[in-house]
């Protein structure tokens, strides 16, 4: 088997969760990642939908920087948010951090995230040397 086949998990600074899970994955060339509105403490952001969409995209950087690529290695965006009309939002945000050709991607609209308080998700696949 060679080593690239092997699944491996990317350190990063996020917050250490208590849930049984890894920030982010990698495996025969591509990072597996979901990220959620977390400061450092683990707390969910304040602020909005705005504010929330932001950290997300802190934590999305800080994981792709740790895997040693930039938003460019991102291939595919699956979006989740608790209303439809939030989308208005993160698309404008979402084009700050993306430029064309764009990952592939998906918006889901949810009834409920992990933590109440969230009103976004997103997972991530992006590719990796």
């Amino acid at each position: 088997m060679s080593d690239s086949s092997i699944k491996k998990s990317i350190k990063t600074d996020l917050f250490a969760s208590k849930a049984p899970l890894e920030w982010a994955i990698v495996n025969n060339g591509t990072l597996y990642t979901a990220q959620i509105p977390i400061d450092s403490s683990g707390t969910v952001v304040s602020g909005g939908i705005e504010a929330q969409t932001h950290q997300v995209f802190t934590n999305l950087i800080h994981t792709l920087e740790c895997a040693n690529v930039n938003s460019e290695a991102v291939l595919q965006v699956l979006i989740y948010v608790t209303d439809r009309r939030y989308l208005t939002a993160v698309n404008a945000i979402y084009a700050d951090y993306f430029s064309a050709p764009y990952p592939n991607r998906a918006a889901i609209i949810v009834a409920g995230l992990a933590r109440e308080e969230m009103l976004v998700e997103f997972v991530v696949y992006a590719a990796v040397n």
